[in-house]
Formats: C-alpha cells, structure tokens, sequence
C-alpha cells in the first residue's frame, strides 16, 4: 500500500500488530444496542436506552469509513452486532455498503434470529457470508423462558429459510448455564447430526449486571470438551480470521460443536478481534476500557488517514489478558453493550 502524508509524517498502513505480536484480522462492528429480547443472561429487564437516542448509532456513511479504515489495515472479517443488528431500518444497506469493498471477504452478523424467516435471503443478496443464530435451548417452552419472547418455531424457520437460501453452514450460539441447558448435549448432538450447524457452547461470563446469575449458573466448557473427546470427537485447526471457538468434528455428524471457554488458562493468546461500539468507540477487549473515540474522525473520508493512524496508535493500550479471573469486568455492564 503506498505511503500518506498525515500532518507531515509517513504513514504506511500495516497489519494491525499490538505489543504482544497478535495480529488483528477481525472486527465486531456494533451497530445498535437496542434488543427486542430480555434474556436472562444480558438484558432480563429488556432493553433501557439510558439515555441513548437511537439515531445517536452509527450512520451508514460512518459505518462505511470505518470498515474501509479496518480493511486498509488488514481486517478481513466483519461481524455485524448488537443488541440486535437487524432491528436497524438499513441493515441491507449496511451489509451491501461494507460488501463494496473486496478486502472484506467475510461478512458476518449474529442475531436473534426473529427475523431470518422473513428476511434471510435479503441479506444474503446483499452480501452477507457468515451467519450466528442465538438459540439457548431447543425445548420452546425453556427457550421462552429464557428470551422472554414466544419465538422458539419462528427462529427455527429462520434457519431453514437460511439454508433453503443458501448458505451452506449456520453457526448457532448457546450460551452455557448449569440447571437450565448444560445437560442437554445428547438433545443437542442429536439436532446437528444430519445439519451443517456448528453449534457453538459459549461460557457463561461475569458483567457488572450479572453477578448473581454468573455464580450460580456458571460451569465450565471443559466439562463439554471432556464429553466430546470421549464420544470421538476431533479438534481442529483455527484459521487466522476465526473467531475463539476450539472446534470440534466428528465423522458420523454433519454438524460441528465450538467451544468458547474465555476463563481458560490463556485464552487471550491468540486474540484476532477488535470491537467497535455502536456509538463509534473502539473497544480493545470485550471486558476492558473506556474506548477509544473514533467518531470524530468518521465524519469526511478526507479524515481516513486520521483514522487508521488513531486505530494503529490505540493498540498500544491493549492488554495481554482480560481480568475476569479477578471478577473484573470492566465497564460492560450487560452483553449487549459493545456486542458481546
């Protein structure tokens, strides 16, 4: 890439590199933190804007420099989160306007799935690659219980109509909670036989917000892992703009399980993901800082340079791991925050 004057320095973009030699090759983008679900384990109160005005969110032109600053710097996987990314009027805009650039070669969004039926293949004409489905349990009654929304069949419609549409793999996110679905891996594993759904277990975490509900929920992916290892199945390699997930394969499933365990010894070593909050702050760690502003210099593409040296410059601060261990969470107060 050739060099930029910047206020009379060179600037030669590069991949992004922090103090501890991880390359970032993957951005969170939040585009909204608003959430029409309450569950229990981010929002069981639903969603309180605290003050927030919605159009406050980034705006399509934002969220357009933003993604070229991270590509220009190497990024080569976006997700799209929240709250609940779909609920944006423009979320097809959104997808297709970061899909202009071919840097991007996977575009991604993790949703609740209420609208998938409906709105699927809209997406994925637009240029959506890679999708997640929130589904925390498989019996209706349990999975409204713990969404606070009677929605079980319409998501599970939505997958289908992803599938029929074409995508040929569904990632589907289960967050791990003792005495409400962490003895339900037989119903699960039985689900994804004949399904290429990766299934993916995440690890309850501790925020400011959940306190109570991490201590008495909490248990331990490693209790899944050991399950898998003996019933056969096989870990695999995790490719540079992969997410966390240790994943596993078995030979009679067409389906995969992921493994998400951010309280295992140095799960951090191998971060590739920075995060960009909804109200335009980069976010070097899900449970870290203040972060850093970016907005400002979202404003006009002649501020690009700008930008990718401000984005550069913050990874300095990075740390090398995050401190839930201590039961520190920093300021996320709720998942739903920066986009989990």
């Amino acid at each position: 890439m050739p060099a930029s004057p910047v206020f009379g320095k060179v600037f030669m973009a590069s991949q992004l590199t922090d103090a501890f030699a991880r390359k970032f090759y993957y951005l969170r983008l939040s585009i909204t933190d608003v959430c029409n679900f309450r569950c229990t384990y981010c929002l069981p109160d639903g969603y309180q804007a605290n003050g927030v005005n919605p159009r406050r969110f980034l705006s399509l032109d934002e969220i357009r420099r933003v993604s070229r600053a991270f590509a220009e710097l190497g990024t080569e996987k976006v997700r799209l989160t929240g709250g609940e990314p779909s609920l944006r009027r423009d979320f097809v805009d959104i997808i297709a306007t970061i899909r202009e650039n071919p840097a991007i070669r996977t575009l991604a969004v993790t949703t609740n799935g209420y609208r998938l039926a409906r709105d699927v293949a809209h997406w994925r004409d637009a240029g959506l690659t890679a999708l997640n489905v929130s589904v925390d349990s498989l019996d209706a009654r349990q999975f409204h219980a713990i969404t606070g929304q009677d929605k079980f069949r319409q998501v599970m419609a939505g997958i289908d109509a992803a599938f029929a549409c074409g995508f040929e793999k569904v990632k589907v996110n289960t967050v791990l909670m003792r005495d409400v679905n962490a003895g339900s891996l037989h119903t699960f594993l039985d689900w994804i036989k004949h399904r290429p759904i990766q299934l993916r277990f995440i690890e309850l975490m501790e925020t400011g917000e959940g306190g109570e509900l991490f201590r008495r929920h909490h248990v331990s992916g490693a209790v899944i892992r050991q399950q898998l290892l003996q019933q056969g199945w096989q870990p695999q390699q995790r490719a540079r703009s992969d997410g966390p997930a240790q994943v596993f394969r078995h030979p009679d499933f067409q389906g995969e399980i992921g493994l998400i365990m951010p309280y295992e010894k140095d799960f951090c070593l191998s971060c590739n993901r920075l995060r960009v909050s909804a109200v335009g702050n980069l976010h070097l760690c899900l449970f870290g800082e203040q972060g850093i502003p970016l907005r400002d210099l979202l404003a006009d593409d002649r501020h690009i340079e700008d930008l990718k040296m401000r984005i550069s410059g913050g990874l300095s601060a990075k740390k090398q791991t995050h401190f839930l261990h201590e039961g520190n969470s920093g300021i996320t107060q709720n998942l739903s925050f920066i986009g989990g």
